[in-house]
């Protein structure tokens, strides 16, 4: 396990943003932290980089016993530049904060520009640069010192399609080597790229786990079926039945419903079977039955 996080709070005046939440970080994982706006997925993050004191609670990093910021690589929702800075000048100034030597910052800011595709503008300033080409600067930053931990505060929620999936790509190749651990409010993403979901609502979490054990967990079972033939008496005595028009209807199901008994019940009410679908429910679906849990 790479981090251990116990207990953690924050306040703020009269207001608790987090309220004593404890999960653990897996090293070589990509993990989401998903939740609305106000959830508390910021604040957290801050405090997990070091940028914000808990006002309760630890943080447990492997294999360090107090500072370990510099094991952390940091991108916040809206990075700041220097406009006036080149990429390969934004770095060097961001390099040296890290305290890495010469001959090594050299090295990394021309490997790190190459990953993020940006060698071809190392020497432009910042300042015309585009959104996602800033995204991929910030980063690069947080790159530059080979971190342990990248953490990502919502990294793609101001990009437009483009931008979104060039970062999208660049995170699918990071989480080979690197443990990662990113906030969205977009589900999509995060099935696109996590292995592993934690949920926050207002400050607390509602769910921590696999994408699959999430998912499974949440999920309905249900039949849509459409006949030739009116249903009406067909399903009576089932509890839960949802009828979009007299044809076509979604059977709620437990587990261990058999669909053989379900096709002879239609034949024996001379019913002519036109559409059969097992419906699966999607991660949005899973996540909307935690929230109002």
């Amino acid at each position: 396990m790479l981090v251990n996080i116990h207990s953690l709070t924050k306040t703020y005046k009269e207001d608790q943003a987090v309220k004593g939440i404890s999960f653990q970080i897996e090293k070589g994982k990509c993990t989401a932290l998903l939740g609305p706006n106000g959830a508390g997925k910021t604040t957290t993050l801050q405090m997990l980089a070091g940028l914000l004191s808990p006002t309760s609670g630890n943080i447990q990093f492997s294999g360090t016993q107090k500072d370990f910021r510099h094991r952390i690589g940091f991108l916040p929702q809206h990075p700041t530049f220097f406009s006036w800075m080149t990429a390969k000048e934004f770095l060097q100034f961001a390099g040296k904060l890290s305290h890495l030597s010469k001959a090594k910052l050299e090295e990394k800011i021309t490997e790190t520009l190459e990953f993020v595709s940006l060698t071809d503008v190392r020497n432009k300033r910042i300042g015309g640069f585009s959104g996602g080409m800033k995204q991929r600067l910030g980063l690069a930053q947080a790159l530059l010192h080979e971190p342990d931990l990248l953490i990502l505060d919502e990294p793609v929620s101001a990009l437009d399609p483009n931008g979104r999936r060039d970062v999208l790509e660049i995170l699918l190749q990071l989480k080979e080597t690197m443990t990662i651990l990113f906030s969205t409010h977009v589900l999509h993403d995060a099935e696109q790229v996590c292995d592993s979901v934690i949920i926050l609502k207002e400050g607390l979490i509602k769910w921590n786990g696999s994408l699959d054990s999430l998912k499974n967990s949440q999920a309905t079972s249900a039949i849509q079926i459409r006949t030739a033939e009116s249903l009406e008496n067909v399903f009576d005595d089932l509890a839960n039945v949802q009828y979009k028009d007299a044809n076509t209807a979604t059977l709620f199901v437990d587990s261990t419903f058999d669909s053989n008994l379900f096709l002879k019940r239609l034949m024996e009410k001379n019913r002519t079977l036109l559409h059969f679908e097992r419906l699966q429910d999607s991660l949005e679906d899973a996540y909307m039955k935690v929230m109002n849990q």
